[in-house]
């Protein structure tokens, strides 16, 4: 609509010249909405349609060459400056440039329907040294194309609109909004059906709305926060969960040291086996003095890469990062002024334990565990990782998460046989698969974690994330390491397993708060004070803030 309303105030009154330069600089701003806003203004009369339609294809061309020139010209360093640094990153331009590369000049015309990719791929040929020549003859027969069919439509649903004005003047604005719509959805979900790419992705994205596990938390808690705010008004306190582990501050609730926590648990020498070796390396520092941090932290405990840094106050897996160099540690303590925890890596198998226990009882309960599984492709020999992720169905849901994640590799042709995980961090958002592990809840798996929790005074309630080479051990309360403890806002995360309704969801959750309330009136009863709102609020907004300069 801005587009439309800026188009029309400038043509109105001017001369062709002044209008189709109008026209072309607006497509420096937005291509597609320029030549529907366009079309619009065609059928309405207020510019021709020859002018309009060459005005939008050399603003299209001339952009599109602009793009090619500062690749080409300038390369890399032009990712650091405005506006290109606004438009495209680093790995979208190392992912378009390997299309580019195992696609040809085709990925012109697939990059003009391809969300999100025209930009980066149009300055990743430049960078490659593509043929000038071709590539602009390529680039212009993709311009003829596009921009008569997005103006040429827009004329159509705009004359409709002006057949039917007089009816619907009063609801103009709508009419048209409607339109624009309308016009949108044929770009952006019409035309990727003629592709297999495109079908593939939108089932996965209409997956992800369908599916609660993928629902946005925002929208799946509201329940939960509801009951929560229940409990609250019936144990007369709206701070009263942050009891829950006097060990923990706020009892977990947000913004909680990960490494003060595993100090905590480490207190007890005979925790130490079962705890992953950890650090952690003030942000505030130099970046000097960060990677000699970490250096001696590997030498003290005979570590070679990889290792794992993560901000030492994140949440939902946000910054988490398995780093297998100094050039990739340096890359990441550049990306964050936070202060970050340094962890031995152990390989195997993960799995979340969800222990619980009232501070009036003996013995402590497993209420959940979690199998977590690092989706993988097996290549054949001739299709692209893309190819092998868009074919399996399980995998359409996090399909644009794992691109993203795998960037230039992306379109790699893995060799017959080989197996390629895309993720090795264990969290559902961000790509992992969990199931309900209880399949290894056993007495002696009960029992370890009972005598690890119960070392830990002040501990009652919360999520153990390990790791195992050996699943049957785990079981028997053997070789394992823990890499993370939450407190109040753990989750049992077996819920995420697709053969779990909403409504188990939602049942497994009220029990889990219904829990953490019991054992947090128990301890406030013993003497365990409250957290004041004020302080809450100060952590969420803290929190919010330090979320903001999480690595990606």
């Amino acid at each position: 609509m801005d587009v439309l309303a800026q188009l029309e105030s400038l043509i109105a009154g001017q001369s062709i010249v002044v209008a189709m330069l109008a026209i072309v600089i607006a497509t420096l701003v937005s291509e597609d909405l320029t030549c529907i806003a366009c079309g619009l203004l065609v059928a309405g009369g207020q510019v021709a349609l020859v002018p309009a339609t060459a005005a939008c294809i050399f603003g299209l061309w001339f952009g599109d060459l602009t793009l090619y020139g500062w690749g080409h010209f300038v390369g890399r360093p032009a990712l650091k400056r405005r506006p290109f640094r606004w438009w495209f990153t680093q790995a979208d331009v190392d992912k378009c440039a390997a299309w580019y590369k195992s696609r040809g000049p085709s990925v012109i015309y697939l990059a003009r329907i391809v969300p999100g990719c025209r930009l980066p791929t149009y300055f990743a040929a430049g960078l490659l040294g593509a043929k000038f020549w071709r590539f602009n003859l390529h680039c212009l027969l993709a311009c003829l194309l596009w921009a008569p069919l997005l103006v040429g439509l827009a004329i159509l649903v705009g004359e409709g609109i002006e057949a039917y004005f007089e009816a619907f003047q009063r609801y103009a604005l709508v009419t048209l909004v409607v339109a624009l719509l309308a016009i949108y959805l044929f770009v952006k979900v019409a035309l990727p059906m003629f592709t297999y790419r495109g079908r593939r992705l939108l089932r996965g994205a209409w997956r992800r709305k369908v599916r609660w596990e993928y629902w946005p938390s925002t929208l799946f808690y509201v329940p939960i926060v509801a009951y929560i705010l229940w409990l609250a008004i019936r144990y007369r306190s709206l701070s009263l969960f942050t009891t829950v582990n006097p060990a923990i501050f706020a009892g977990g609730f947000v913004n909680e040291s990960k490494s003060e926590i595993l100090d905590g648990l480490t207190q007890s020498p005979d925790n130490r086996p079962y705890v992953v070796a950890f650090r952690m390396i003030e942000g505030k520092v130099a970046l000097a003095d960060r990677l000699d941090a970490l250096r001696a932290f590997r030498e003290e405990h005979r570590l070679d890469y990889p290792v794992v840094l993560k901000p030492d106050a994140g949440q939902r897996g946000s910054g988490v990062a398995v780093v297998r160099s100094d050039d990739e540690a340096t890359e990441y303590f550049e990306s964050t002024p936070l202060d970050i925890i340094a962890q031995e890596y152990a390989p195997g198998a993960e799995f979340g334990i969800f222990y619980y226990r009232f501070p009036n009882e003996e013995r402590g309960t497993l209420f959940s565990i979690t199998e977590k599984k690092f989706p993988h492709v097996v290549g054949d020999g001739e299709q692209t990782l893309e190819a092998l992720i868009l074919e399996r169905n399980e995998l359409l849901p996090m399909a644009r998460f794992y691109f993203e994640k795998l960037g230039a590799r992306l379109f790699d042709v893995p060799p017959d046989g080989e197996r390629v995980q895309l993720v090795e961090i264990g969290n559902h958002c961000r790509g992992a698969i969990f199931l309900d592990g209880r399949r290894i809840h056993t007495p002696e798996l009960e029992a370890t974690f009972d005598a690890i929790s119960r070392r830990y005074e002040g501990f009652f309630f919360g999520r153990y994330d390990l790791r195992t080479p050996d699943v049957d051990a785990l079981a028997r309360g053997e070789d394992f390491k823990i890499v993370e403890l939450n407190g109040a806002t753990s989750e049992a995360t077996h819920i995420y397993d697709p053969r779990n309704s909403l409504v188990t969801a939602y049942r497994t959750l009220f029990e889990q708060w219904k829990i953490l309330f019991g054992i947090a009136s128990q301890n406030h009863a013993n003497g365990v004070a409250t957290v004041p709102l004020g302080e809450l609020a100060k952590l969420i907004v803290q929190y919010r803030h330090a979320s903001k300069s999480h690595p990606a």
